[in-house]
């Protein structure tokens, strides 16, 4: 699957999803009139990627870093496998206890036995073994040295990409993946724009870049988009297309009335992300 989607490329992706556009013209699921008003909105798409702790990634650069060890042929001082599988298990039930003292004490310790195990195969391995397996070296001196208000950490070892999104909310106050942008048609609903916004941009600057997408796929621009709070300062024209927040007063009564059904979308994100294949992301890389 992830060599198909990087032949196709990203405007193989809109020519199937533009295909789909027309299939709805077609069928008369949409008209012409439906594409005047849409409604956009962002969600997170996670990652195939375990909760991030430090306790876990220590771990997993620890084993790393045993396999290197093992592919190259060198000798370590001390391997240190049996007391990290046994200090990960204590970790673990101080954390359940809430002894988080005993934790933070067991955590160090991890990190201590990982750090002597990368500078050891650092010193025992060739330049041309080094540079074979820079990537993973890179990591691990990123994982061991950052803390918490650092910033581009680095939350999977396979997937580095992987950013922390907040949420706000409490059942899933984070999500770790990438941003994704969503428009809709406002009247029924219908997908006419998707596509995914790396780094964690802010909602307001994806609009214009969401409208292009819009314009190419369907052959024009929106008359108005409906848009939560999150799209304050966007920065579109109003000669291009009028966008209408939530919240927004002193609108006449259609305009109202318009505006109440950008809620819409919601539940088509959450049929998507629970029926759908916008859950969680298997491919690998941004």
């Amino acid at each position: 699957m992830s060599r198909w989607r990087q032949r196709i490329g990203e405007k193989g992706v809109e020519k199937l999803l533009q295909i789909t556009i027309e299939a709805g013209k077609a069928t008369k699921t949409i008209t012409e009139s439906s594409l005047e008003k849409v409604i956009v909105d962002t969600t997170v798409q996670p990652k195939n990627v375990q909760h991030p702790t430090d306790a876990r990634l220590y771990r997993k650069v620890h084993a790393a870093l045993l396999c290197i060890a093992k592919k190259e042929g060198l000798d370590l001082c001390q391997s240190y496998r049996r007391l990290m599988d046994r200090a990960y298990r204590k970790h673990g039930g101080h954390s359940k206890a809430r002894q988080f003292k005993r934790a933070r004490k067991v955590l160090k310790s991890l990190k201590t036995m990982t750090g002597r195990v990368k500078r050891d195969v650092e010193r025992k391995m060739s330049d041309a073994a080094f540079e074979s397996h820079k990537r993973t070296l890179i990591l691990a001196e990123i994982i061991l040295t950052q803390t918490r208000g650092t910033k581009g950490k680095v939350y999977s070892l396979h997937a580095p990409e992987v950013e922390c999104i907040a949420k706000g909310k409490g059942h899933r106050p984070y999500e770790f993946g990438v941003k994704v942008s969503l428009a809709v048609t406002h009247r029924e609903g219908f997908v006419v724009g998707i596509q995914s916004c790396p780094d964690n941009p802010y909602d307001g600057h994806t609009l214009e870049g969401h409208l292009d997408q819009v314009e190419r796929l369907t052959g024009r621009v929106p008359t108005h988009t409906f848009v939560d709070r999150g799209y304050k300062g966007h920065g579109v024209s109003e000669e291009r297309s009028r966008v209408l927040i939530s919240g927004t007063r002193k609108l006449g009564y259609t305009l109202k009335r318009h505006l109440r059904r950008r809620s819409a979308v919601e539940p088509e994100i959450g049929h998507m992300k629970a029926d759908g294949l916008l859950g969680r992301n298997f491919l690998k890389g941004m």
